[in-house]
C-alpha cells in the first residue's frame, strides 16, 4: 500500500483517504462496496470479458477519484481508457485550473455508472473560493487489456466540458455582459436557462464592445467551429464590470418559449418579427450546450411545402386554386411515396386542399414539372436560405442540395437531403407572409459590423396565397394544424410536418406559424404529427409574443 493511503470499511462504505498539506492537498474518496462479484481488478490470469463486476467498479473509481484528489495525473490516467486524452485534461484541473485542494464524495453506483460530488478550492493572486457541483463516471471493460477501466470523457471532470475544452482560472477574455430584451429587461441565465449558451456566446463576441471591465474568473474555455473561443463560467473570484448588451428578445416570448420546450425530451423553438427579422424568443430542451434552434440540421418534413407551394405559384405549375391532385401514392425517380396513414385520396383537389391536409402525393406529382434546379433557386434567392446569414451567433442557414435521385423530389415535401432548423422555418413563415426576406438577427448588425444577406422575396400574388392555404391550414376542419391553433385570435396561420428518420421509430414532429407580426417555428425529436408536439410550442408563443 502506497504510503499516505489507508483502506478502510466504514459503515459498509469503501474509504480511500487521502492525506497532504500545501499545493494539491486533498481530502476524501468515498464509493459503496459490497455491490457483488468478487475482486479482479490488478489480480494476475486471464484477460477477463464482459461488463465489469461490482467490485471492479468500486475499486476501479475509488482508484481513479483518490489519485485525482491528490492531483496526480498520471495516476488518474492510467485508471481511465484513454489515457493520453485523460492526461492533459487532469493536469489542467490543477496547472489551469489553479485548484489547490479537491474532494471528491462517490455515492451510490447505479449499474456501472458512479455518481460523485465535487468540492474544489481554487486559489488564484491571492483570492481563494469553492468550486462545488455533481458529476459521474462509467467503468467498463478496457478493450484490449481486458481490465476495468474508467470510460473517459471531458464531462467526467464537469458535466459542462466537451471535447477540446479546457477549465482555466484568470482574467476573462472577455468582460461580463448584461444582456437586456428589446424593452431594456434584463436576460439571465438564471430566468431563461435555455439562453446561457447564447449568452456566453455574446459575451465572448460582444463582451468588449458593451463597455465592461473583466474580472477573475474560473470558466471553460470552448473552441467553436467559426474559429471563436466562448467562456461559461462556473466560479467568480472577483467581479467584472458588465456591460449592457441589447438584444432583439421579447422577455414574455422567450418565458413561453423556455416553458414550451420543457414538455418534450429534445425540443427547440425561434420566434421573429416578420416585418423586421428580429429574433423575438429562442430556446432549447434536452441538448445542453448545442443551440439546436439556430445550429441544428434536420430534415423539416412537411413545413417544407410552404417553400415548395411558393415555387409552384411563382414558376406556373399551379395556383391555390388551380389543380393538385391527392392520389394515394406517387412515384419520382423510381421511388414511391406515400401519405400519412388514414389520409382519403381526392383525384380532384386544388393546391389549396393539398396544402391544408398536406398530402405528400400532390406535391410528388407536381416535383418532375417543378424540377430540383427551380426548387432549389427558389430557397435560395427568395427566401435567403443558405447565403451565410450573420445573426450575430453561430448559426445555420439551411441547405437544399441538388442530389440528381429520388432525394431531389423529396425535398420538396422536406425529407431527402434538405436540412433546416426552427429558425430557418420561422424565418421563411415570415417571407412567406410579408414577401419580404429580412435576414433573422439576434443583435443589432452594427455590432461586428456584420453585413446582412439579402434575397429577392415573393410577388405580392404569392403572399397572398401562400397566406390563404396557411390560415385554411390553421382554421379549417381539414386543416393540419387547427387544433394546435384553436383558441389564437386574428390574422393566423400555419403549416405542420412530420419528418421520418431512419432507424427512429417516431417521426419528428414540426410546426410553423404565425400571428400578426410573429412568426415562429419549432421542432420536437419523436414527437409524431406536427400539430402533436411542436404545434402546441409555436401555439404558446404565439399567444405570448403577439
Amino acid at each position: 500500500m502506497r504510503k499516505g493511503v489507508k483502506v478502510a470499511l466504514v459503515g459498509g462504505v469503501f474509504a480511500v483517504m487521502v492525506g497532504g498539506a500545501g499545493y494539491g492537498a486533498y481530502n476524501i474518496v468515498t464509493a459503496v462496496s459490497g455491490a457483488g462479484g468478487s475482486s479482479a481488478a490488478g489480480a494476475p490470469g486471464a484477460r477477463r470479458s464482459g461488463p465489469p463486476t461490482g467490485e471492479e467498479i468500486k475499486e476501479t473509481s475509488a482508484k481513479f477519484l483518490a489519485a485525482w484528489a491528490r492531483n496526480d495525473a498520471d495516476g488518474a490516467a492510467s485508471a481511465t481508457n484513454y489515457a493520453d486524452s485523460a492526461r492533459p485534461a487532469l493536469q489542467g484541473w490543477r496547472d489551469d485550473g489553479h485548484v489547490i485542494r479537491t474532494v471528491l464524495k462517490a455515492g451510490t453506483p447505479v449499474g456501472a455508472r458512479v455518481p460523485f460530488t465535487v468540492r474544489a478550492t481554487v486559489s488564484f493572486e491571492g483570492r481563494k473560493r469553492t468550486l462545488a457541483y455533481d458529476s459521474s463516471l462509467t467503468v467498463v471493460r478496457g478493450e484490449t487489456t481486458g481490465k476495468a477501466l474508467v470510460r473517459w470523457r471531458p464531462s467526467v471532470l464537469h458535466p459542462a466540458m466537451r471535447e477540446g475544452d479546457t477549465l482555466v482560472t484568470g482574467e476573462s477574455a472577455a468582460p461580463p455582459i448584461e444582456a437586456v430584451d428589446r424593452d431594456g429587461a434584463v436576460l439571465s441565465k438564471a430566468k431563461y436557462p435555455s439562453l446561457g449558451p447564447v449568452l456566453d456566446t455574446l459575451r465572448a463576441k460582444y463582451g468588449e464592445a458593451a463597455g465592461g471591465s473583466p474580472g477573475v474568473e474560473t470558466f471553460i474555455r470552448h473552441e467553436g467551429s467559426d474559429g471563436t473561443s466562448t467562456e461559461k463560467t462556473l466560479l467568480t473570484l472577483a467581479k467584472g464590470k458588465p456591460g449592457t448588451l441589447r438584444t432583439t428578445i421579447r422577455a414574455g416570448a422567450q418565458a413561453a418559449a423556455e416553458q414550451a420546450v420543457t414538455k418534450f425530451s429534445k425540443s427547440a423553438v425561434v420566434a421573429v418579427k416578420p416585418s423586421t427579422g428580429e429574433v423575438l424568443a429562442v430556446a432549447n430542451h434536452g441538448y445542453g450546450e448545442f443551440n439546436a434552434a439556430f445550429e441544428g440540421r434536420l430534415a423539416p418534413g412537411s413545413t417544407m411545402k410552404v417553400i415548395t407551394a411558393a415555387a409552384l405559384i411563382d414558376n406556373g405549375v399551379t395556383s391555390m386554386t388551380g389543380k393538385a391532385p391527392c392520389p394515394d401514392s406517387a412515384v419520382a425517380l423510381s421511388q414511391t411515396f406515400h401519405n400519412l396513414t388514414g389520409m382519403r385520396p381526392n383525384e380532384g383537389a386544388t393546391l389549396a386542399d393539398s396544402f391544408q391536409r398536406s398530402c405528400n402525393t400532390a406535391f410528388i406529382k407536381l416535383s418532375d414539372e417543378l424540377g430540383a434546379d427551380t426548387f432549389a433557386a427558389e430557397a435560395r434567392n427568395r427566401f435567403g436560405l443558405g447565403k451565410d446569414w450573420q445573426t450575430g451567433i453561430v448559426s445555420y442557414d439551411g441547405a437544399v442540395p441538388v442530389n440528381g435521385n429520388s432525394d431531389d423530389p423529396a425535398g420538396m415535401i422536406g425529407q431527402g437531403k434538405v436540412t433546416m432548423n426552427p429558425l430557418n422555418m420561422a424565418s421563411v413563415t415570415a417571407t412567406a407572409i410579408t414577401g419580404a426576406f429580412h435576414q433573422p438577427i439576434l443583435v443589432s448588425p452594427e455590432l461586428g459590423d456584420r453585413r446582412l444577406a439579402t434575397a429577392r422575396g415573393l410577388p405580392a400574388s404569392t403572399v397572398y396565397q401562400l397566406k390563404q392555404m396557411m390560415r385554411l391550414t390553421a382554421t379549417s376542419p381539414t386543416g393540419t394544424a387547427r387544433d394546435a391553433m384553436a383558441g389564437l385570435t386574428g390574422d393566423i396561420g400555419a403549416k405542420t410536418g412530420s419528418a421520418e428518420v431512419d432507424g427512429q421509430a417516431v417521426s419528428n414532429s414540426w410546426f410553423t406559424g404565425y400571428r400578426g407580426d410573429v412568426a415562429a417555428a419549432a421542432m420536437a425529436e419523436s414527437g409524431g404529427h406536427g400539430g402533436d408536439a411542436a404545434g402546441p410550442i409555436v401555439a404558446s408563443v404565439l399567444r405570448a409574443g403577439s
